[in-house]
């Protein structure tokens, strides 16, 4: 399903309702809502996609499971999302301005290099590599912004093989047009039909809910979720196979539909939950 849009004064709006109700997240919650604006700016700038797409190779890549974004085949022209990586650095650097003067002195003498990390951040290789040389608040900040950077040019193309993708039809647990796993979703219609949201690219697409995404396993046994006691939108599925976790809400009867960029940073207690309980 091509992702759901939604006006930013809007989605603003969830963020300040979420203060209200869980102000643990608020320094959070008010650094996601400029990143949002910053976001909007930049998505407004693009007019053609970075990332070559075969048209006449779209079915077939779907169907032997490929995502249509390749980012071993070609080298990419990265200078837009270069230009909203460092624009996302001046938020850091209000919020977190130890960690982001280092970033930015490393990116100025070579230690850092931008394109190699948004290659690096596609393989587990290089994950590894940034979990040996750097400490853990400075890899959470790069990764982050690393990945966001990318958000805007991925949406282009999300907005151009959206309606295509989910045409054809999509049955793996990663992202079909970039590759990247979920880590949060929700049921929708009447039939709590589960769709997976991809908060690299936008994308949010149909999966079977007895179905883990990760490891694919089906054994209703081995499946199952937990929630927050007092309040039943919100859960935890889990895969006693993998032991992985994916966020899944329900909205269905709370008159909202949920905005899933939003919802994941309001939810990281159960991301800690899920991580007390042996899952990742």
């Amino acid at each position: 399903m091509k992702r759901m849009a939604k006006g930013l004064q809007e989605t603003l709006q969830v963020i300040e309702r979420h203060k209200t109700t869980n102000p643990q997240y608020s320094e959070l919650l008010d650094i996601l809502g400029e990143i949002l604006i910053l976001r909007e700016e930049h998505r407004k700038r693009i007019t053609k996609s970075i990332f070559p797409v075969d048209e006449g190779h779209i079915a077939a890549k779907l169907q032997g499971g490929l995502p249509l974004v390749d980012f071993s085949s070609a080298k990419l022209d990265l200078r837009e999302p270069k230009k909203f990586f460092l624009a996302l650095l001046e938020i850091g650097k209000r919020r977190n301005p130890v960690e982001t003067e280092q970033i930015l002195k490393d990116l100025e003498d070579g230690t850092l290099d931008y394109e190699a990390m948004v290659y690096d951040s596609f393989t587990s290789e290089g994950e590894e590599a940034k979990a040996e040389d750097t400490d853990d608040d400075t890899i959470d900040l790069l990764k982050f912004f690393v990945e966001e950077s990318l958000r805007p040019s991925l949406e282009f193309v999300t907005d151009l093989y959206g309606a295509t993708i989910t045409r054809m039809g999509w049955n793996e647990g990663y992202c079909p047009v970039c590759g990247r796993m979920p880590k949060i979703g929700h049921l929708v219609d009447k039939e709590g039909k589960r769709h997976l949201f991809c908060s690299q690219c936008g994308f949010e697409w149909r999966f079977r809910r007895v179905k883990c995404p990760f490891c694919g396993n089906e054994e209703q046994q081995s499946l199952s979720y937990f929630t927050v006691e007092g309040d039943e939108r919100y859960r935890v599925d889990v895969c006693d196979v993998c032991k992985h976790y994916i966020k899944t809400l329900d909205f269905r009867n709370a008159g909202e539909e949920a905005i899933l960029d939003v919802e994941d940073v309001a939810t990281l207690h159960l991301d800690m939950l899920a991580h007390e309980e042996g899952y990742n």
